[in-house]
């Protein structure tokens, strides 16, 4: 398990820095392929992570070494403290990409497991199943020094959200694509129409879980643990083929 301060830091360092653009060994062109880690749970051992064009659809799709999704967080029977189980692309997309304002943090689409809530953005019941958000991810030491959250929308506040925003106070989009667990694969397609056609996308590849804040305060949910990170270090060394 890497500890969620150093992860946190790193992929901070490498957007700002422009680390991303690097080419570590284990980059191919659309994809990182990851090495096996025997220390980590089989369904979120990360082995190859890609991003692709397909038609109409830009393709979100992470390999595991086991059967993806099979673990998943228990239930409480309450949303204050409950955890959420997580398959997470962060990417170099602008924030105003997907609907809310422009560079509110890190872009990252999440394809998520949470038992103790629902959080659809037409009301109906998502607790049940894998689904997928779009997430902005900020630094916020009140999870643990170096960590990161979801960001949180104070009080009073109105910044531009996404249509299918689910009426909770977090940078948060709910929409509903087409997502699979299949064996040892996660898949989700994007429209490419909601992003824009772009060949200029650069991702990582993490597996994660998140914690909902026992006081039901910001920072509202936390990214608590990491299990994987495809590249190692966050650097987003994946890009889009052309």
């Amino acid at each position: 398990m890497i500890r969620m301060g150093v992860a946190a830091i790193a992929l901070l360092a490498a957007i700002s820095s422009g680390a991303s653009g690097q080419e570590p060994a284990s980059r191919q062109v659309g994809q990182i392929v990851s090495p096996v880690d025997e220390k980590i749970d089989a369904s979120f051992d990360i082995v190859q992570t890609d991003v692709s064009s397909d038609g109409p659809d830009i393709v979100f799709r992470v390999l595991v070494r086991g059967k993806a999704g099979v673990l998943r967080p228990k239930a409480t029977g309450e949303f204050a403290g409950s955890a959420v189980y997580s398959y997470v692309w962060p990417t170099s997309l602008n924030s105003s990409s997907v609907g809310f304002e422009a560079s509110q943090g890190i872009l990252a689409l999440a394809v998520t497991f949470h038992p103790d809530f629902d959080d659809s953005a037409d009301g109906s019941a998502n607790r049940h199943v894998w689904h997928p958000h779009w997430v902005v991810l900020v630094p916020d030491d009140a999870c643990g020094a170096g960590s990161l959250k979801v960001k949180d929308i104070p009080t009073g506040s109105t910044p531009r959200l996404p249509a299918t925003w689910p009426r909770v106070p977090l940078l948060i989009d709910s929409p509903g694509y087409p997502t699979d667990l299949e064996m040892d694969m996660v898949e989700v397609r994007v429209p490419a129409a909601v992003i824009g056609a772009t060949d200029s996308i650069n991702f990582d590849g993490v597996t994660s879980a998140l914690k909902v804040n026992a006081n039901l305060h910001a920072p509202l949910l936390c990214i608590s643990d990491v299990f994987d990170v495809a590249s190692g270090d966050l650097s987003q060394p994946g890009r889009m083929p052309k």
